[in-house]
């Protein structure tokens, strides 16, 4: 199914970023986002008070306004939605802070459009001699711990699980086993949660290198709050790994 213009190797692409109040940061990925190979660039804006959406807007994104703050989980099934309903053949989703390397979206396509993938994990681990700029040091231990935790639940090795900058086939998105409605899900429990139901329906899932800088700490590096963010991407482990959700 090619809904759009089908521009990277017979792939119709919408690249997408959840974002909250990065006025400072969202125009330099709309600008990176690579326009020849990606058909819409979509900016999902969670209730920002500043000039996020009129910084994307002006460099040419579209934008979905969730209306007020209701987390990234809310966005990105925004987002993904938008993608299914549109045609899109593949959903990429990146960092509306400028965290990711938009120019690295083909690395994330090519399994896909090979057919030896239906959900590709973009993994900074994977990157050799990788700088990760001034990354907290609870970001640190936290990104190592959670992928072996993830592993130890999916049955299945990953080096990266906490990373939102992956690539989805709509036939992932679409699968009725797939309950992106709970809301649960709402905050940072969204991205690993389809990673891992993606794996556990037998999807094909393969990592990539990819680059993740951190910019510095007066800049913002993260909104994500030590305790209550790494519960938030925990719980679709221990939930699903216990059998208390699906």
């Amino acid at each position: 199914m090619h809904g759009k213009n089908a521009m990277y190797r017979e792939l119709s692409v919408i690249a997408m970023a959840p974002a909250y109040n990065e006025e400072a940061k969202v125009g330099e990925v709309v600008r990176r986002t690579p326009r020849n190979i990606v058909d819409e660039v979509l900016v999902v804006d969670d209730g920002s008070t500043d000039r996020t959406v009129e910084v994307a807007r002006g460099l040419g994104a579209s934008v979905l306004s969730m209306g007020r703050v209701a987390g990234v989980g809310a966005a990105l099934r925004a987002g993904y939605r938008y993608a299914v309903d549109k045609g899109y053949d593949v959903a990429v989703v990146m960092a509306a802070n400028n965290k990711d390397a938009p120019e690295e979206i083909p690395v994330l396509l090519d399994p896909i459009a090979t057919g030896s993938a239906d959900l590709v994990q973009g993994s900074r681990f994977l990157k050799r001699g990788a700088d990760f700029g001034p990354m907290p040091a609870y970001r640190k231990l936290a990104t190592r711990v959670h992928p072996i935790l993830f592993s130890l639940v999916a049955r299945r090795w990953v080096t990266e699980s906490t990373n939102g900058f992956r690539a989805v086939h709509r036939r992932v998105l679409v699968d009725p086993r797939l309950d992106l409605m709970q809301t649960w899900l709402d905050q940072y429990e969204l991205e690993p949660y389809l990673y891992l139901q993606a794996i556990r329906m037998g999807y094909r899932t393969v990592e990539v290198a990819v680059t993740k800088v951190y910019p510095p700490r007066r800049l913002g590096q993260t909104k994500m709050k030590p305790i209550t963010g790494w519960w938030s991407i925990l719980r679709p482990l221990v939930y699903l790994g216990l059998g208390i959700k699906k």
